[in-house]
């Protein structure tokens, strides 16, 4: 991801938000038949206050990026979405993409089975606790022999980032009045509306205007 630095994104607590808030990820490796990709859901470490993330991989996904040997990068996508020249105005303008995203590099660390249920747990937890009556993995009509079987054919790994590219294209590099249209359009009931891409442009100008209000800036 080409980076730029009106659009970089370094913010350790944004960053965590973006990963919180985004866990189906994409995970990439290089491998000697070529690059290979993988979708799994991914979590923050909940031990950690950095960008150490947790996850599993189904076998053998573990084989085919050689966890634990070889560098895997995560993709974070946040929101993202269509960006029509009409709403710049009368001036020269083409269209674009705006988006909050994500690459996290290193070298995983291989969990154990212990640490690779507890991260099952958590994730079972983290989107079943939405449910009206929610199904816990430990909860009947799951038993001991099943989540163990289960375990066995996954791989948890804790990867701790080494390299972080983070881009949060927002219209930043427009003027104020552009901002405000392209945020009531993405707001809207058009085509292209996408009230969480609003929602995200709105709270970053937001945090900037309020940075060129701190003094000394």
């Amino acid at each position: 991801m080409r980076q730029n630095p009106s659009f970089a994104m370094t913010d350790v607590a944004e960053l965590r938000r973006l990963i919180d808030r985004n866990p189906w990820m994409t995970l990439v490796s290089h491998t000697s038949d070529g690059l290979v990709a993988s979708h799994y859901a991914v979590l923050l470490d909940d031990g950690r206050d950095d960008l150490t993330v947790v996850g599993h991989v189904g076998k053998p996904d573990d084989l085919i990026h050689g966890l634990g040997e070889r560098e895997l990068m995560l993709v974070v996508q946040g929101p993202h979405g269509y960006i029509s020249p009409g709403w710049y105005g009368d001036a020269p303008s083409v269209p674009t993409w705006n988006f909050v995203s994500a690459h996290l590099t290193g070298i995983p660390e291989v969990l154990t089975p212990e640490e690779n249920l507890r991260v099952l747990d958590r994730l079972v937890a983290r989107f079943e606790g939405a449910m009206p009556e929610p199904r816990m993995m430990w909860e009947r009509p799951n038993d001991a022999p099943f989540i163990e079987r289960l375990e066995r054919g996954t791989v948890g790994f804790r990867l701790t980032p080494t390299k972080v590219v983070a881009k949060r294209k927002l219209s930043q590099n427009k003027t104020p009045d552009v901002v405000e249209t392209v945020m009531a359009e993405l707001s809207g009931s058009g085509p292209y509306a996408n009230a969480d891409l609003a929602a995200e442009m709105r709270r970053a100008h937001e945090a900037m205007a309020a940075r060129r209000q701190e003094p000394g800036i």
